[in-house]
């Protein structure tokens, strides 16, 4: 790389601590963290998005959790060497004044490191801020041409290149810095954009320089699947690309890295299992309640893209004072793989606009015809909740055509609504039920869809909405199920659980009788499912089958219930599945020959990426499918989706999905996909 270009690439690194400050000044306005000195140390001010806030808010409050570890066991006995805080590529970081502030730096001392513009333009907004140097103490600059830019009793900032180790070295030896003290170094998203030779040798050279360390790192981890691959396209845009994740793509990976650097002991973990097993309960309650949101999947595989990691060195320091064994998250990973599913993109569809949105409802209308409608996406350029329907028609042995259209007529129109369910009624008849407006705005009204197609057209059908019982507050809930049931001959559609704007998840059922369109009550024995919402459901033998979800606490469920007819109503039944599911959510569900399929989603026990599940229904037991996406050319986010299944074809068609995804943009998979279900038939 030229000399010219590594300076582009710096550039552009550091203003991703531009972007950072922000957001951890936004994260401490909202209350998510106690930070009276993040908005004085960046220009502006940004509101970041509830999804923002949570992403930054678990980043520190892990290394939040790293130092106050260190700390507490360095500074703790009488007498204890001053203990030292080397932080590398701390940008416009409050470390040292929210330690200072806590009476924490009596027995240490912070240095900071990073390019010289950030460090100098830190100094200098510290110097002219009274609060800040109330809290430093006496300071001065450093000799002409140091890299000293600030210095006080217990502050130290330094600007250099973390990539010329020897100057680095020399320059924290002159400010003091002491090799043989306990010493914890911090490195927060700084060695992904290290060159893996560069980050290599810093890791070595840190294990060789102190005797008694703890080396602490948060960044970016598990690049081979589609949010991982987002995530680097993203970064690559900002021509800061992510380095050294092929090498090290999880927190094995990364383990082993530290050690034969020579570090004694590490432990990494993902930001799934920190939140888990490293908040309380009671903590974790009150952040998942500063604001509304609705956006579970982007929260869950944010986190597990990243990871926290502690290594060791020396006798009076260990990993384990920072990560207890003890304290981990339960791995429930997929038995392995049965078969392949292979996935392809639908021929024809490539040719007209694509069903780019997630949170949407699809329906098979007739054997070729599949309407699509709802949920937030791509429409005439912009990003927004879609009014549009989408069509996709047969038109040739499994070739498809999709076509955006409009509400027909001056009645009511499509009222913006996603997480709704759609189900068909006949083949030009479609009901709509819940869904929300916003994460506080229930879509109340139950729509009705006709799809009327004049004689001889070759024009797509055309759309007509018919809105009616608006104040029905029963389907104040979006994220729940709709499945058509079967009672005494009577045709009802069975809604279940979801959430509302007043409660996480909902654990109640109503039936809704499909002759007269009303809501009816029928007798359900047995022990319901607990509440929960983002699951799966599907008709089966006159009841209806309930399979995963997001819990009450906001962890993904593996029961499968089975709402069974008996004589006088249904009964509950909970179907053991042997060997044991991962636990998932926001993912689809189909019964093919006796076999519940359960299609993507999102799971956080397993670093696997979640294929199909296959559940025999008479035997329970359980296998998994992997989905093959080498035929497809773009990654393929498989939550927030619909799917359609065509049995006879042994063919699965997936519509749509993605999701907003953390700070790197709103993703959404570009056109419908086929799954070649055959190898399960195959294998029977």
């Amino acid at each position: 790389m030229s000399s010219r270009s590594r300076e582009r690439r710096a550039e552009a690194v550091q203003s991703t601590n531009d972007s950072s400050a922000l957001s951890k000044s936004s994260l401490a306005a909202r209350g998510y963290v106690h930070d009276a000195f993040a908005a004085l140390l960046v220009s502006g001010t940004a509101r970041r998005a509830p999804l923002i806030h949570r992403g930054y808010y678990v980043r520190a409050r892990a290394v939040r959790h790293c130092v106050r570890a260190f700390v507490e066991r360095t500074c703790a006995a009488p007498g204890s060497p001053r203990a030292q805080i080397l932080s590398l590529g701390a940008g416009s970081d409050s470390l040292y004044f929210r330690l200072k502030t806590a009476g924490r730096l009596a027995e240490a001392a912070v240095w900071e490191v990073d390019f010289p513009d950030v460090a100098e333009r830190k100094a200098q907004r510290i110097r002219d801020t009274p609060d800040l140097c109330a809290l430093t103490g006496p300071f001065q600059r450093g000799d002409p041409g140091s890299n000293l830019c600030f210095d006080s009793s217990d502050y130290r900032i330094l600007g250099l290149d973390l990539r010329q180790l020897q100057r680095l070295d020399q320059a924290l030896a002159a400010a003091g810095l002491d090799a043989a003290a306990p010493t914890l170094l911090l490195a927060e998203a700084v060695l992904t954009y290290l060159e893996p030779d560069d980050a290599a040798a810093l890791i070595a050279w840190a294990a060789q320089r102190f005797s008694n360390a703890i080396f602490v790192v948060y960044e970016q981890m598990r690049p081979q699947d589609a949010f991982g691959e987002f995530m680097q396209q993203h970064f690559r845009h900002l021509n800061s690309p992510l380095h050294g994740l092929d090498r090290f793509p999880d927190t094995e990976a990364q383990q082993k890295r530290f050690l034969q650097a020579g570090w004694t002991a590490c432990r990494a973990m993902d930001l799934n299992e920190f939140y888990r097993c490293f908040l309380p309960a009671e903590e974790r309650r009150r952040v998942e309640n500063l604001e509304p949101f609705d956006e579970f999947e982007e929260w869950h595989l944010k986190c597990a893209h990243y990871f926290i990691l502690a290594a060791s060195r020396g006798d009076s320091l260990s990993q384990t004072l920072v990560f207890p064994p003890s304290e981990m998250l339960p791995r429930i990973d997929p038995a392995s793989p049965s078969g392949v599913f292979p996935a392809s993109v639908v021929t024809g569809d490539t040719q007209g606009p694509g069903l780019r949105r997630y949170g949407h409802a699809s329906v098979l209308l007739s054997p070729g015809v599949i309407l699509s409608a709802g949920g937030f996406g791509e429409q005439e350029g912009r990003h927004c909740r879609v009014s549009k329907f989408h069509m996709l028609l047969r038109y040739s042995d499994f070739e498809w055509k999709g076509n955006q259209i409009g509400s027909w007529g001056t009645g009511a129109q499509w009222d913006g609504r996603l997480y709704h369910t759609m189900t068909r009624l006949s083949d030009t008849q479609v009901l709509v039920l819940g869904g929300r407006l916003s994460p506080v705005t229930p879509a109340l009204g139950i729509l009705q869809l006709s799809c009327e197609k004049e004689d001889n057209s070759s024009e797509d059908p055309n759309v007509t909405v018919t809105k009616f019982s608006p104040e029905d507050s029963t389907l104040s809930r979006w994220r729940h199920s709709t499945t058509e049931v079967c009672c005494e001959n009577q045709k009802c559609l069975f809604v279940y659980g979801g959430r509302s704007a007043a409660e996480p998840v909902l654990s109640d059922w109503h039936f809704l009788h499909v002759g007269t369109m009303t809501w009816v009550s029928i007798p359900v024995e047995g022990a319901g499912p607990e509440g929960r919402h983002s699951h799966s459901a599907c008709s089966w033998q006159g009841g209806a089958l309930i399979a995963g979800g997001l819990g009450a606490s906001e962890e993904p469920l593996s029961s499968v219930f089975f709402l069974k007819p008996i004589t006088c109503g249904f009964l509950w039944e909970s179907i053991a599945i042997q060997p044991p599911i991962t636990p998932r959510y926001s993912h689809t569900a189909h019964v093919d020959n006796g076999k519940l399929l359960l299609v993507g989603g999102v799971w956080i026990h397993s670093s696997a990426v979640p294929g199909v599940t296959v559940i025999d229904l008479s035997t329970g037991l359980s296998c998994e499918y992997r989905i093959d996406t080498t035929c497809v050319p773009w990654p393929l986010m498989l939550h927030n989706h619909t799917s359609i299944l065509f049995p006879e074809e042994q063919q699965l068609l997936l519509l749509g999905g993605g999701g907003n995804c953390f700070s790197f943009g709103t993703y959404f998979n570009p056109h419908t996909v086929t799954l070649d279900l055959s190898s399960l038939s195959a294998g029977q």
